[in-house]
């Protein structure tokens, strides 16, 4: 790689590191490319990538950036899983290690903060987007079904006497 190519490559993890939501640094060590290629996939069902790149470019990228203090997790064989979303990546790459134990998690940042192995989980139990706009409409709608079927039950209440009065009148 000469020297231009690291710069281009510095530029796009520096990018990454500025856009992303949240940018998780693991082990991969002894994973096969096609785990590799499930966990790249799984990424891109969230809106997410994985990124594998050299530690010295990536903690040259790293410098003046929020989460700048993530350098020190660069060391051995580490691999960037990222998301615009603030947990789908965290979520994906939770689950990954779960069902493989050479996906290891070393922490990662959210926005400026850094996250160790706790933190990743943290942020991996919580909602993500849709979840939370799902929760927050489902509140909202709430409110208006209940009085729907407030104003609808009486009504449903005095047809059923008349229906019973009517039966009893046949009868």
């Amino acid at each position: 790689m000469d020297r231009a190519q690291k710069e281009k490559v510095v530029e796009e993890l520096g990018q990454i590191f500025e856009s992303s939501g949240v940018v998780v640094v693991a082990h991969y060590t002894g994973m096969t490319v096609a785990q590799m290629q499930d966990l790249r996939a799984k990424m891109r069902e969230v809106g997410g990538s994985v990124r594998v790149a050299k530690n010295k470019l990536a903690k040259i990228a790293l410098e003046g950036k929020p989460g700048a203090q993530m350098g020190d997790l660069l060391t051995g064989m580490t691999v960037l899983a990222y998301s615009e979303d603030p947990v789908a990546a965290a979520k994906v790459t939770e689950a990954y290690a779960k069902t493989n134990e050479k996906f290891v998690i070393l922490g990662g940042s959210m926005g400026g903060e850094v996250l160790d192995q706790a933190g990743v989980k943290a942020v991996a139990s919580m909602p993500s987007r849709e979840e939370l706009i799902a929760q927050i409409v489902s509140c909202i709608g709430a409110p208006a079904s209940n009085i729907a079927g407030a104003i609808g039950a009486p009504a449903s209440n005095i047809a059923s006497i008349l229906s019973t009065i009517e039966e009893k009148a046949a009868a």
